[in-house]
């Protein structure tokens, strides 16, 4: 057997070119397969840790999917919002420890603001229960103080104590600005993997002092208040948007959202954000599935070249086989020695695809990580890509029956005697 697999890595050094233009052509469809295999898996794990420590989201009554994607993504808008009297009566619901209030509809340079409290730092998680972290600064104090998320500040280049101005609305282009208000930068949050880079957090006063001369989501013509004026009035919201839920013990949790899915004064929702994120992703299923699809097909594609490239050289080779033969080489050894060599040049392949793999991940997580806010692991690989390795690695050497079987019947055909 090892005289086999010397003979076979002695052939492939014989033709190393087109070797290597073969495991090259592997190394890449592997690279792909694993890369996209990782993507996939790391960043569904992003998008399932997006939020994690919350019991319950509750918004204006609508989908589970839409209050998700407005309250947590900041994707599209609410259909209604909820009044703070609500809010306020729900916050003391005996099997409820904590509750945070979201306030949207506010945006600077296309970011969203989210107006909150305190709390939203103790108790917004991500990634198994991580807090956020400051880079720099602190949680805002005053009325007109701003956090600023990673991405934010990153691309915007904004520091601490920066004044910046709100704008009405969420798109990148907005005819009114609350610039007779402006914040100051108070504190600036380190990466997160999650929607809140992408956001500027205030306090709900601050969201109700920039509206105390507006009525109905216009100005009010003639009436200007400025931010010192503000100060001294009464700053409790009227409403807000949706808000987050704490209870003291999850056993309770059908028991509350029941609770407040009847509630009588008006039509809310809650939803559980595990079960809701679950619901989302696997309403994008069809595109992870593709992408996974169009990999397995270029690894199919590199197989194909390797049989093309094995199954072109067996005609050039049966001088080569009928030497062997000659030696006293058996017909069965010349079928293993050429399924040694595509099990050899599917292996290297394989290796040098999680060699070339690995390098690009190091070097593109940086910028996947800036650009895209993509987590990617540079650990160990898993099982499933194990799995998908192992398939690659029997899929070349299975591939390699076939020019194994007809390299059999030439040498059985030919003995010693060459065709020309």
């Amino acid at each position: 057997m090892m005289a086999v697999l010397q003979l076979a890595w002695k052939s492939l050094l014989n033709r190393r070119f087109t070797a290597l233009i073969t495991i090259f052509t592997i190394a890449l469809s592997v690279a792909l397969l694993l890369g996209i295999e990782r993507l996939r898996h790391d960043a569904r794990q992003g998008f399932a840790n997006t939020i994690s420590g919350t019991d319950l989201l509750v918004g204006a009554r609508s989908g589970p999917t839409q209050l998700l994607l407005y309250s947590v993504f900041h994707i599209g808008n609410a259909t209604n919002n909820i009044s703070w009297k609500t809010y306020k009566e729900l916050s003391q619901h005996r099997k409820i420890a904590w509750t945070v209030p979201i306030s949207l509809g506010d945006s600077h340079a296309g970011y969203r603001v989210i107006g909150t409290t305190q709390g939203f730092y103790e108790h917004y998680r991500y990634a198994g229960k991580r807090n956020l972290a400051f880079a720099q600064g602190r949680p805002f104090k005053d009325v007109f103080d701003v956090v600023l998320g990673s991405e934010v500040a990153k691309k915007l280049e904004y520091r601490i104590g920066d004044e910046i101005t709100l704008a009405h609305g969420a798109g990148k282009v907005n005819l009114i600005k609350h610039d007779d208000k402006p914040f100051r930068v108070v504190g600036i949050l380190g990466p997160s993997g999650t929607p809140v880079d992408r956001s500027l957090q205030v306090h709900l006063h601050g969201i109700e002092a920039i509206h105390k001369d507006w009525f109905a989501g216009s100005p009010i013509p003639g009436v200007r208040f400025d931010a010192e004026r503000v100060r001294n009035m009464d700053l409790t919201p009227k409403t807000i948007t949706a808000f987050l839920v704490g209870l003291k013990s999850r056993i309770a949790t059908f028991r509350v959202q029941r609770d407040i899915n009847e509630f009588a004064t008006e039509p809310l929702l809650a939803i559980l954000p595990g079960a809701a994120l679950a619901e989302l992703w696997e309403m994008m299923a069809v595109a992870e599935n593709a992408l996974l699809v169009i990999s397995v097909m270029v690894v199919v594609v590199g197989l194909t070249g390797m049989l093309t490239v094995l199954l072109t050289s067996l005609n050039e080779r049966r001088r080569e086989m009928a030497i062997l033969r000659s030696l006293g080489a058996r017909p069965g050894q010349v079928f293993a020695l050429v399924i040694g060599e595509a099990s050899a040049i599917s292996l290297i392949g394989l290796l040098a695809g999680i060699l070339l793999l690995y390098l690009g991940i190091a070097g593109l997580r940086p910028w996947l990580e800036t650009e895209f806010n993509l987590f990617i692991s540079l650990g160990l690989p898993s099982h499933r890509e194990l799995g998908l390795m192992l398939l690659v690695w029997l899929s070349g050497t299975l591939i390699g029956l076939i020019p194994a079987q007809r390299a059999y019947r030439n040498s059985l055909a030919d003995g010693l005697t060459i065709r020309v």
